[in-house]
């Protein structure tokens, strides 16, 4: 379960560093760079981490449709940017991608 964890902090902070992303304004303003960058580092490593045990795909497969899951997610509420019904119907297909790979995949178990 540790390997979890660790994949759900590397899911985290890239959403965090995602996020600050959004509010760099292309990288002109100093405090959201730096946490972009910050973030970004610390999700990498913590990803890392998740590859000594975990296979590539299936890691990339879960951090990146979290991430994104969660960035449209706070894209929507936070920074109200209109989600149609296919974006949802997409993130919930990303959704139910990741909870297949964890339940029924044979891939993730070590």
């Amino acid at each position: 379960m540790r390997i979890y964890a660790l994949l759900v902090i590397a899911v985290a902070t890239e959403v965090v560093g995602t996020t600050a992303l959004a509010q760099s304004n292309g990288f002109t303003k100093p405090v959201p760079v730096a946490v972009t960058l910050v973030a970004y580092g610390l999700s990498f490593y913590f990803l890392s981490l998740c590859l000594r045990v975990l296979p590539a795909g299936v890691v990339y497969a879960i951090w990146s449709g979290l991430g994104i899951m969660f960035i449209t997610i706070i894209g929507w509420v936070w920074l109200r940017q209109a989600l149609d019904g296919p974006a949802i119907v997409g993130i919930g297909l990303i959704l139910a991608g990741v909870v297949v790979l964890n339940v029924f995949s044979t891939s993730v178990t070590h």
